[in-house]
């Protein structure tokens, strides 16, 4: 919803990512709100953004190369995000429709 997303835009997150082969359990904490994203690469998922703008979407991350590329179908177009590591920078884009955010992390 609109009041979260002004509210989002103004915090500092801490993302927490833990492989185990092609299973991902990728953990957003704020001081707002928490996050939990579970899966497995290839395979298609029911995802609840419940904490984030409150959708349920079809979801599946695959590998490009060297970046994660998610692909969320629902009621929104073009939506989604990739994840890549350059030197010691997580990058997040995160698209919906003909929007773009860029986010960068830093490893501690």
């Amino acid at each position: 919803d609109f009041a979260t997303r002004k509210i989002a835009k103004h915090l500092k997150q801490t993302k927490e990512i833990i492989q185990n082969g092609d299973t991902f359990k990728t953990n957003t904490l704020s001081t707002f709100r928490n996050y939990e994203l579970e899966y497995t690469v290839g395979v298609e998922f029911e995802e609840h953004t419940k904490g984030l703008d409150n959708r349920v979407v079809k979801t599946v991350v695959t590998w490009d190369g060297d970046k994660l590329v998610c692909v969320q179908k629902g009621d929104k177009k073009n939506r989604g995000w990739k994840h890549w590591i350059e030197g010691d920078i997580l990058h997040l884009e995160l698209t919906c429709e003909d929007q773009v955010c860029h986010q960068t992390f830093k490893k501690k």
